[in-house]
């Protein structure tokens, strides 16, 4: 699971949502990240940019965990279903492999705030050979 931390340093968006990952396990990666300034929309509430990207790298993280080493991943697409706004922060998304084959894997996130979801997400990740 080492990869997944050396890929997720690498990954500049992250670091301007000031986002870390919290946890590693095969089929699930959980991605925190704080509401600042900088990733709120007019009514202060965060960005449904900053949730999709949290969202789509805690989910695409799972996904890489079930894969051979020789793999990396990549979105082929991604829902979301927005059902509360980020109000208060950190967010945390959680994103888990719910079908893993050999040309896709099915992924999904639920991205919330403290208790509340703020979002749900499925979406479809497919390994790409390095």
């Amino acid at each position: 699971m080492q990869r997944i931390y050396k890929s997720f340093e690498r990954q500049t968006m992250m670091k301007t949502l000031g986002a870390s990952i919290t946890k590693v396990k095969k089929g699930l990666v959980e991605i925190a990240a704080p509401i600042l300034e900088s990733s709120k929309q007019q009514h202060g509430f965060s960005h449904a940019g900053m949730i999709f990207s949290i969202g789509d790298s805690a989910a695409g993280y799972a996904a890489l965990s079930v894969m051979e080493n020789d793999f990396e991943v990549l979105t082929v697409e991604m829902k979301i279903n927005l059902l509360a706004p980020g109000r208060h922060g950190p967010l945390r998304a959680i994103g888990t492999v719910e079908k893993s084959g050999r040309r896709l894997v099915i992924v999904r996130a639920d991205v919330f705030d403290g208790e509340t979801k703020v979002a749900l997400m499925q979406g479809t990740m497919i390994p790409v050979k390095i």
